[in-house]
C-alpha cells in the first residue's frame, strides 16, 4: 500500500485524484492511456462481461420465468437462494483470479466469476487516469448482454424451450468467451509478495476498509430491483411480455449508465460520482417504485432511469478500489473486496424475498428495503470519501 500518490500535468488537466501506482514498477507517465494494444484489452474485457454481468443483469427475467413454471411450487425466498447464488459464486471466485491474473482463468473458462475479475484488472494495466472512462465502456456490455439474453428467454423460450434457449445463450458465451481470450493480456507483472488470495488484513486500512464496506452495501442493494422488477410488474398484472421487458429496459437505461458516469468521474472523482448515484437510486426507490403501483408508465420510467443510476455500482466499484491500493495489489485487493461483496450477494436477495413473502405477497416492504439500503450506501460512500481525501465538499476524489 502506498502512502503517497503522485500528479501530472495530465492528472491536474482533469482535475482528478490520480490513482496510486507502484513506484518501483511504473509510474503516472507510463500508462499507454489508449493505442490499439490498449483498447484491443478494454474489447476483449467487454466480451468477457457479456457473459459475466450480462447472465447477472438477467437474473429478473430468470427469476421471474422460473418463478412461473419450473420453480412455481417454491417460496420466493427459496427462489431467491438461486439467483443469489449466481452473483456470490462470481464475486467470491474474484479473489482466486485476482491472484493468479486473467491467464490462468480466463483461459481456462471456469466461470463468469473468473472472467469478471481479471477483465477489470487487466483494463487496469493499461489506463489510469482514463480508467474509469475504460472501465465504463467495458461494463456497457452487461447492459447488452442484459438486454440480449432476457429477449433470447422471452422469445425463444416459448418456441423451443427453455433449456435450448439456454443452450442458444451458451452457445454465444462460449465465442465471446474465446475472443477474450485472444484479446486480454496484463502489462505489470504480479506482486510476488502478494500472498494468500484473500488479505482480510487489508481491511485495517481505514482507507480501503470503509471503501469495501461502501461498495458491500451498494452491491447488495443493486441486484434487489434489478432480481424483482419483472416479477413485480406480474404481481400487479402488466401484460406478461411487457411485465418481462421491465427487465430489457432497465439494462437499456444501464448501457449509457455504465460509461457516462465513468467518464464524468475521471473528471469529478469517482467516490463523488458513487454519492451521487448511489443517492439517486435511493429517491428512485423509495418515490417512484414505492409509488408506482399498477402504474405501467411508472414502472417503465423506474426500470430505465433506475437502470441509468444503477450503473456506476458496477462500473466504478473497482476503479474506486484501484484508488486506494497500489497497481500491482489491485487484482488481489478487488478479489478479496468481492468476495466479502459476494455475501451481500448470496443473501441480499432471498432477504427481500423473504420480506416480500411476510407481507403477504406484497411488495412495499421488499422496495423499502431497497431504498434503505441505498440510503445506506451514499452515506458509506460519502464516509468513505472523507477518510481517503478530507470533508471538503469541493474535493475531487
Amino acid at each position: 500500500m502506498l502512502d503517497s500518490e503522485a500528479s501530472t500535468p495530465q492528472t491536474e488537466a482533469l482535475g482528478v485524484s490520480p490513482v496510486p501506482a507502484s513506484t518501483d514498477l511504473c509510474d503516472e507517465t507510463s500508462y499507454p492511456e489508449g493505442g490499439l494494444k490498449a483498447w484491443s484489452v478494454v474489447l476483449g474485457a467487454w466480451c468477457a462481461m457479456i457473459p459475466s454481468m450480462g447472465l447477472l443483469n438477467s437474473l429478473g427475467v430468470l427469476h421471474a420465468w422460473t418463478s412461473t413454471h419450473q420453480l412455481k411450487d417454491y417460496s420466493e425466498s427459496s427462489i431467491g437462494w438461486v439467483c443469489g447464488a449466481y452473483g456470490f459464486f462470481l464475486y467470491f471466485a474474484g479473489a482466486q483470479a485476482g491472484i493468479w491474473g486473467p491467464d490462468q482463468f480466463v483461459l481456462g473458462g471456469l466461470s463468469a466469476g473468473t472472467l469478471f475479475t481479471p477483465a477489470v484488472s487487466a483494463v487496469g494495466h493499461w489506463f489510469n487516469v482514463r480508467r474509469g472512462y475504460a472501465t465504463g465502456i467495458a461494463c456497457t456490455a452487461g447492459g447488452i448482454g442484459g438486454v440480449g439474453f432476457p429477449l433470447i428467454i422471452l422469445f425463444a423460450a416459448p418456441q423451443v424451450g427453455f433449456p435450448w434457449a439456454i443452450r442458444i445463450i451458451a452457445l454465444l458465451c462460449l465465442v465471446l468467451c474465446t475472443v477474450a481470450c485472444l484479446l486480454l493480456q496484463t502489462r505489470l507483472p504480479p506482486n510476488q509478495k502478494a500472498g494468500a488470495s484473500i488479505d482480510l488484513a487489508a481491511l485495517k486500512d481505514m482507507r480501503y476498509g470503509s471503501t469495501t464496506a461502501a461498495i458491500f452495501l451498494v452491491e447488495f442493494a443493486v441486484f434487489i430491483p434489478i432480481t424483482y422488477i419483472a416479477s413485480y410488474a406480474l404481481h400487479v398484472e402488466v401484460e406478461e411480455t411487457m411485465a418481462y421487458l421491465q427487465i430489457v429496459f432497465l439494462n437499456l437505461g444501464a448501457i449509457p449508465g455504465r460509461f457516462l458516469p465513468g467518464l464524468i468521474a475521471d473528471r469529478l472523482g469517482r467516490f463523488n460520482v458513487m454519492v451521487l448515484t448511489s443517492l439517486v437510486c435511493a429517491v428512485l426507490t423509495l418515490a417512484l417504485w414505492h409509488a408506482a403501483e399498477t402504474n405501467l408508465a411508472a414502472i417503465i420510467c423506474y426500470a430505465v432511469l433506475f437502470g441509468f443510476w444503477s450503473g456506476a455500482a458496477i462500473s466504478l466499484t473497482p476503479v474506486c478500489i484501484s484508488q486506494v491500493c497500489a497497481t500491482e495489489d489491485y487484482g488481489k485487493r478487488n478479489g478479496t473486496t468481492f468476495t466479502i461483496v459476494s455475501v451481500g450477494t448470496l443473501t441480499g436477495i432471498p432477504i427481500a424475498g423473504a420480506i416480500q413473502q411476510r407481507d403477504g405477497g406484497e411488495y412495499g416492504g421488499l422496495i423499502l428495503f431497497g431504498g434503505f439500503l441505498y440510503l445506506a450506501a451514499a452515506v458509506a460512500f460519502a464516509v468513505a470519501r472523507g477518510i481517503c481525501r478530507g470533508w471538503s465538499l469541493a474535493t475531487k476524489f
